[in-house]
């Protein structure tokens, strides 16, 4: 069934580009080959795909099938492989214990009762020393208008990231404006919030 990101996603290029995120990308030093990684809601695959070309091995999952069509293209251009799996996050089991790292990259069309099931998905599925690697809109986005939903309630303050993993190891917790540059998605000024957490 066509949903809304298939509708976004169908289209030439990549709606927010096929380089990996900014913030992920400066992470790199956190993974090492052979971890296995869960890409959640990773749409077209950049993410995904750039975890990949790291050793990795991915699972990229998304409610679009379209998105991950196109991330499998652009796995199979790359020369990496990357496993994907079409889900609904509502519905998704998160398997205790099956993860070394969790990357969570504007993960925002989720509402706040949405949000707490997938953030505590994140405690399950989590190895112990895993990593969550997250980077969302904070609220204050709304005034830039340059990506993510118009809702408040689905970003991010920094008060929430610690409700919801501060009893972690925080390795690493910003809140910045940046101009950032993500294919027509994700374009200019934006207030952003970055987290490192190891369970």
């Amino acid at each position: 069934m066509e949903n809304d990101w298939d509708r976004r996603y169908d289209r030439e290029d990549y709606l927010f580009g096929t380089e990996p995120n900014a913030f992920l990308a400066s992470q790199a030093f956190r993974f090492k080959p052979g971890m296995k990684a869960l890409a959640v809601a990773d749409g077209e695959g950049r993410n995904g795909v750039w975890l990949a070309e790291k050793g990795l091995d991915v699972l990229s999952i998304d409610a679009s099938t379209v998105g991950l069509t196109k991330a499998r293209e652009l796995s199979r251009r790359r020369g990496v492989s990357l496993q994907t799996l079409s889900v609904e996050l509502a519905e998704w089991k998160w398997e205790p214990g099956a993860y070394d790292l969790v990357v969570a990259i504007f993960v925002q069309f989720a509402p706040p009762e949405l949000r707490r099931s997938m953030f505590e998905g994140f405690h399950t599925c989590l190895k112990p020393g895993g990593l969550l690697v997250m980077q969302g809109y904070r609220v204050e986005q709304l005034g830039y208008g340059t990506g993510g939903p118009p809702q408040a309630g689905h970003l991010y303050t920094q008060d929430l990231l610690i409700r919801s993993f501060g009893q972690w190891h925080i390795r690493h917790l910003r809140t910045h404006d940046s101009i950032i540059e993500e294919g027509a998605g994700h374009a200019g000024m934006s207030a952003l919030i970055d987290l490192v957490a190891e369970k």
